[in-house]
């Protein structure tokens, strides 16, 4: 059995660019031995969101962009071995199954086995009990007074593990914690002990360092003039490689864009980390305060030392609640005392609107990044701004009372200052979430492989 495993992460976000899987199976191909391709496409809130969508249309509610994401590469993979794993599932992995289904037979490939991960929806009545007392005491009253809208597990690797070992050529998973993407494929092919601290808590950092696509690739990290990234037009997505004592290479396919370096691993390594000496995931906890990252060559990071200590007893829940509506406008002003004329359009919006609503007003070309949710925000004096857009936003659970917002700033048009224009006003419905912590006996995880209904 060969020492060293590769996987390469084609998105980090739904909605991620598409076309970088293609450039992956290539590189993947071309470099030989075992490997993986892995797409993130899930997030908190597009998963709440998926939900809704799954209410609207039962056939609905995976990944909006799954056929284009794995179009191009789902023949490559199958013929070259290459098992693919993904999160697409979002709140319906079912139809998510049933979709690759119709692309392989489109494509000519015969009896592709999909594996489908169950277990991390818990909206359902038999679950009630247990959300609650996952919660603390005012959540648990927040939640007794709003609608529930989803209920999601952050489950761990095993399922994902034991239906790659299992054969399968496709996973489709809901809610799993992001770097078990990665975790699942390697302790398939390793098949390590689910104990062994060290090996799970590095391979939960190779999924940490892959789970934000080109963010460890130069993406987010790139800043004109002090961190400069070559053709980051044309940006390479990662690639791991990961060997039997659990250490770590980041890469990209040669000849692409970005810049894999000590810094881009460094900055991805502290990612959302709350506790570099505990980071908490469904099957370890993680460790990197004696991890050392060293580039051994062009474009490649070794990241070693990773320790991991026991699993947490208990699981995450997401829960998302009916959070009412969100209403959003916005005006722009120009030319000469634009500034002086977007804060008289605010208070105009607050004289109106500021005793029944609780507003967040922005400058949007002033400070609209600083101000706090009030829009209280710095007083800006001596300065002139030729450009200024004012943005006002509310929330509140009554539609009409929040479409005031919309109406009020499209009345600036001849109500306000002189000179607004570009108005654009959005009403939509707004999710909140809870979190709470379920002891992990309570989830009953696991997977089968998808058939077709027969009719």
């Amino acid at each position: 059995m060969p020492d060293l495993y590769r996987v390469a992460c084609a998105a980090g976000f739904s909605g991620d660019r598409l076309g970088v899987a293609k450039p992956l199976v290539d590189e993947l191909k071309r470099l030989g031995g075992p490997s993986c391709l892995i797409f993130e496409s899930l997030a908190e809130r597009t998963l709440a969101l998926a939900q809704l969508e799954r209410q609207q249309n039962e056939t609905l509610g995976y990944e909006p962009l799954l056929a284009e994401m794995l179009s191009p590469i789902l023949a490559d993979c199958v013929r070259a071995g290459i098992p693919i794993v993904g999160n697409f599932g979002a709140a319906n992995p079912q139809a998510a199954a049933q979709l690759i289904q119709q692309l392989a037979r489109e494509q000519g490939i015969e009896n592709i086995k999909i594996a489908i991960v169950h277990g991390d929806d818990m909206a359902g009545p038999e679950y009630e009990k247990i959300l609650k007392s996952s919660l603390s005491e005012e959540d648990q009253n927040i939640l007794k007074g709003s609608a529930l809208v989803s209920a999601n597990i952050y489950l761990g690797a095993k399922e994902i593990a034991d239906a790659l070992s299992a054969g399968a050529q496709v996973v489709v998973t809901g809610r799993v914690a992001d770097p078990a993407l990665t975790v699942g494929p390697l302790m398939a092919y390793f098949q390590k002990s689910w104990e062994d601290w060290d090996f799970l808590a590095a391979a939960t950092m190779a999924g940490h360092l892959l789970e934000c696509g080109a963010q460890v690739t130069g993406g987010y990290f790139a800043d004109p003039g002090y961190k400069e990234v070559p053709n980051i037009s044309d940006i390479g997505f990662p690639i791991v490689e990961f060997d039997e004592s659990g250490n770590i290479t980041v890469t990209k396919p040669i000849h692409s864009g970005g810049l894999v370096n000590r810094m881009t691993v460094t900055e991805q390594l502290l990612y959302e980390l709350h506790d570099p000496a505990q980071y908490l995931t469904p099957d370890v906890v993680a460790d990197i305060t004696e991890a050392e990252v060293k580039e051994c060559g062009e474009n490649r990071v070794q990241v070693v030392g990773v320790r991991g200590h026991p699993r947490p007893h208990t699981l995450k829940a997401n829960i998302c609640i009916d959070g009412g509506w969100l209403a959003e406008a916005e005006i722009s002003y120009a030319g000469p005392r634009a500034d002086q004329r977007a804060q008289l359009a605010a208070q105009i919006i607050r004289d109106r609107l500021g005793s029944i609503l609780n507003l967040r007003i922005d400058l949007i070309g002033l400070a609209s990044l600083f101000p706090s949710d009030s829009g209280n925000g710095p007083k800006i004096i001596n300065q002139e701004y030729r450009d200024v857009r004012l943005r006002v936003a509310a929330a509140h659970r009554d539609r009409a009372m929040a479409m005031q917002v919309c109406r009020e700033v499209t009345a600036l048009y001849t109500c306000g200052p002189a000179g607004g224009g570009g108005v654009r006003t959005s009403l939509k419905p707004r999710l909140n979430t809870l979190v709470g912590f379920v002891p992990r006996e309570k989830v009953v995880a696991s997977f089968n492989f998808y058939q077709e209904a027969v009719s």
